[in-house]
């Protein structure tokens, strides 16, 4: 995977390749002095230490890895931080729609979605047309909006509604790719799965990005 934004994914401050580059010096260190270490340490204590060592490579293999979206039907492709996302719709020829669902569809659904606009439209207007259309949902408050950058810059919108008796959250992440073309992430699911998820959404919604060449 080529990015043009180094270290897709904040994890307290540092990307998962950083962390990732920390566990393959930690390797390197570790076994460069082995020999040095067996001298000074008992047989017992040395095969502590090298379950210790691969437990954490092992572990620092498993968070780094992440399944990536890309079709030759779209121009565009994001990065999924966990296997439980699962594509529900696939894009075609005929139609650029692509969903997902993590796990059940009322722990978090994922519709991605294109949209024309003028050349001059302002980002909180072009918010303002899809909050008209939600209004109609039952229970329907609006939230705040919030500046939001990745690969890709715009705006995340919250709102929540009600929906088979559940209590539900939408974030929609509205990113610009050029002046006419606007890619709307929509998110929803009920509001507390889908608030314990806000680091994945925010995760896929930063690794958005619009296919070079």
């Amino acid at each position: 995977m080529a990015f043009g934004m180094p270290g897709f994914i904040q994890q307290n401050g540092r990307t998962v390749h950083q962390i990732y580059r920390i566990f393959i010096d930690f390797r390197l260190d570790l076994f460069t002095n082995f020999a040095r270490m067996n001298k000074k340490m008992g047989l017992k204590q040395l095969r502590m230490l090298a379950v210790v060592a691969c437990c954490l490579l092992l572990s620092a293999a498993a968070f780094a890895q992440t399944n990536s979206f890309g079709d030759p039907n779209v121009d565009y492709s994001f990065e999924l931080p966990d296997a439980r996302w699962k594509m529900t719709v696939k894009p075609s020829a005929t139609s650029p729609n692509v969903e997902y669902v993590f796990g059940d569809r009322n722990d978090g659904h994922l519709e991605v979605r294109k949209m024309t606009v003028a050349k001059d439209a302002l980002m909180t207007d072009i918010i303002r047309t899809e909050d008209q259309k939600l209004q109609f949902r039952v229970g329907y408050v609006a939230g705040k909006e919030e500046i939001f950058a990745g690969f890709l810059k715009g705006n995340a919108f919250n709102f929540e509604y009600v929906a088979t008796g559940r209590n539900m959250s939408g974030r929609f992440y509205f990113l610009r790719a050029n002046d006419t073309t606007v890619y709307v992430l929509r998110f929803v699911g009920e509001r507390d799965k889908l608030r314990a998820i806000r680091n994945q959404t925010d995760s896929i919604a930063r690794t958005f990005q619009i296919k070079k060449g």
